[in-house]
């Protein structure tokens, strides 16, 4: 006979249960914006906060978040680089010392004007802005660091001898974002921006490169995302740059999205700021200047790369949990042994670097954490009850591809690793397939337009490097060029639109 608490304790469960699977994933086919925010919002990335265009990260998100901000950390600290921070707010005269960067941020900067509320005499716990407290010169929240940081580079630099200056920092940023969309596009966004001081052109150039590699090399190598690397025409160059390196991905609806950028800023900033070094001979000359950043934007990207119908895929490199443990309790018998067993594989597991988890709460059913963990894309999982302990079988469910494979006690160590490896590989070669086969060569407008129009993707073709040719299109087809490509040879290749002789070779798809 069951007890009153039992029978509740019953239906809760299949409650919670009939709760999870209700969160159905609007499929890509049927509407892709969509697909893409029911998997942010039901895996427990993040919401949209009070503020219109701003982001709640869950935890669950910025855990991923975390886990890139590391490794990319590291890998900028092992080519020379180091952590400082600067100040939010950037006076609007310095703001506009660079008027190309200033002009190109100026539709999207937010401005403090005031600094203090007062109560309302009019309205009881009402408050207003202070007009007494109007500040001397308005503030810009920050959009972007150059200014801060060249007007502080001025103070630290005076000979050859402190070049170069190879300074990264993690902060926030704010751009008004008329549009917004969780990860992609906010008003307020996560990002490291780097910014360094060089003696030489060749120098600076060098380190836009340098960094434009590392972001290609994280995306491949975590990201298990594929990415094609290559410069920015004039019209898509950051604002006050020279010249902009790029890392373009290719999302699953065939449109493109900016995952990265390095720009080479010349000397425009070191005019702009008045920063001079005195070389060997004692020759005063300005200094040369990069900056570079990858954004929260990744983890969207992330998202859009791998995921399915049933929601997030997350590649082992940067999954909070690699692999959940669930154990299956029927009785209070066997409950001691499970937990043992469980505790054993997940100890054994810890000690080889893997990020396991096992879930023992008795309020939600199996089916619930079954659809939860393929909801939350967790690259592995292992149910351990009575019968896997009996027969030492144990499977191992792999979330990218949703196949078994089966191991003995003796094995699963070793098994899982291995299998953590093969996801990994598996889902980098799934995304350069399909990059690949979305990929076209044209050389006939008219097949270029009907490819933006019903198929999109990445179209490889000729330019003339004409920035009216390049809007022309824009403005036909709404493609832009993503990236001038490295290293092609351009020889007897026309341009697509004017059909003089292409000056470069491109490509050119719709964007994010």
């Amino acid at each position: 006979m069951l007890t009153l608490h039992q029978i509740f304790l019953f239906i809760y469960k299949q409650l919670l249960c009939q709760s999870s699977m209700g969160n159905k994933i609007t499929s890509r086919k049927e509407d892709y914006s969509k697909w893409y925010n029911d998997i942010v919002i039901n895996a427990d990335l993040a919401e949209n906060s009070d503020v219109r265009g701003c982001m709640v990260i869950k935890p669950y998100g910025f855990s991923i978040w975390e886990l890139m901000k590391k490794e990319l950390d590291k890998m900028f600290k092992d080519t020379g680089h180091e952590n400082a921070y600067f100040p939010l707010f950037v006076p609007k005269s310095l703001f506009e010392a660079e008027e190309k960067n200033a002009e190109g941020f100026a539709k999207e900067c937010a401005i403090v004007t005031h600094h203090r509320l007062i109560n309302d005499p009019k309205k009881k716990g009402k408050l207003i802005v202070d007009p007494e407290s109007k500040l001397e010169e308005e503030l810009v929240v920050r959009p972007t660091s150059e200014a801060v940081i060249w007007k502080t580079y001025k103070k630290w630099i005076r000979s050859y001898r402190d070049l170069p200056i190879l300074i990264n920092q993690w902060a926030n940023v704010v751009r008004w974002e008329m549009r917004p969309r969780l990860f992609l596009r906010t008003s307020e966004f996560l990002w490291q921006e780097g910014h360094t001081a060089h003696s030489t052109k060749d120098e600076a150039m060098s380190e836009c490169l340098l960094i434009n590699n590392i972001y290609a090399e994280f995306a491949e190598k975590f990201m298990a995302m594929p990415v094609l690397k290559g410069s920015k025409t004039k019209a898509e160059r950051f604002a006050g740059a020279e010249e902009t390196l790029c890392i373009e991905a290719l999302m699953q609806d065939g449109k493109a999205l900016q995952a990265g950028t390095s720009h080479f800023l010349g000397q425009n900033f070191a005019k702009a700021f008045d920063v001079k070094y005195a070389d060997k001979s004692g020759k005063l000359d300005y200094v040369w200047a990069t900056s570079w950043g990858v954004s929260t934007r990744l983890v969207g990207a992330l998202i859009m790369t791998h995921s399915d119908d049933k929601g997030l895929v997350l590649p082992p490199n940067l999954a909070p949990n690699q692999v959940v443990i669930i154990p299956m309790i029927k009785s209070d018998e066997s409950k001691g042994k499970i937990e043992k067993i469980c505790n054993k594989f997940f100890t054994d597991l810890k000690t080889k670097g893997v990020r396991v988890k096992i879930d023992s709460r008795e309020n939600f059913s199996l089916g619930y954490k079954l659809n939860d963990y393929e909801l939350k894309g967790v690259p592995l999982r292992i149910v351990i009850g009575e019968n896997e302990i009996k027969n030492d079988e144990y499977e191992i469910f792999s979330r990218d591809d949703l196949n078994k494979i089966k191991s003995s006690s003796k094995n699963l160590l070793n098994d899982i690793i291995k299998s953590l490896d093969n996801v990994q590989n598996r889902m980098l070669s799934n995304a350069k397939k399909r990059l690949k086969n979305n990929t076209y060569e044209v050389s006939s407008y008219d097949e270029f337009k009907e490819l933006i129009e019903n198929q999109n993707g990445f179209i490889s073709t000729g330019w003339d490097g004409d920035d009216n040719t390049e809007e022309a299109i824009k403005k036909d087809t709404k493609a832009t060029i993503r990236c001038i490509l490295e290293n092609i040879e351009d020889k007897d290749v026309k341009c697509i639109y004017s059909g003089k002789p292409a000056k470069h070779k491109v490509i050119f798809a719709k964007s994010y």
